[in-house]
């Protein structure tokens, strides 16, 4: 089933989201819609966290997972760390990646098996 979403008057919802088979994070903002559209699918199935990366809302472009873990890039906040990682299941390992690349999303394609 195909669903249309719009953050904030943009239809790039990789920008602002980034989706696993185990978990969800979606960008803080003023488009309660956005939200509600990962709510009303995906609530009962796995949990969906509303967050910012490095006090920004482009999530998806910061932050690459799979149900194993999650990258952040070195620009994100403790308190945001401190959110994610309890917002995530326990098996999900949430790390800081201490490089100059801040764009991870952008940079990195993984599935649950492998990363490049």
């Amino acid at each position: 089933m195909a669903i249309r979403a719009q953050f904030e008057n943009s239809s790039e919802v990789g920008v602002f989201a980034t989706l696993t088979n185990a978990y969800a994070l979606v960008s803080i903002g003023r488009s309660e819609n956005f939200y509600s559209v990962f709510e009303s699918e995906l609530a009962g199935d796995i949990p969906i966290v509303r967050c910012s990366v490095a006090s920004c809302r482009i999530i998806g472009r910061l932050a690459v997972g799979n149900k194993n873990g999650l990258l952040l890039p070195n620009t994100t906040t403790d308190q945001e760390l401190l959110h994610i990682r309890n917002s995530l299941p326990d098996e999900v390992i949430v790390q800081r990646v201490e490089e100059r690349l801040s764009a991870l999303g952008n940079v990195v394609a993984c599935n649950d098996h492998v990363a490049l």
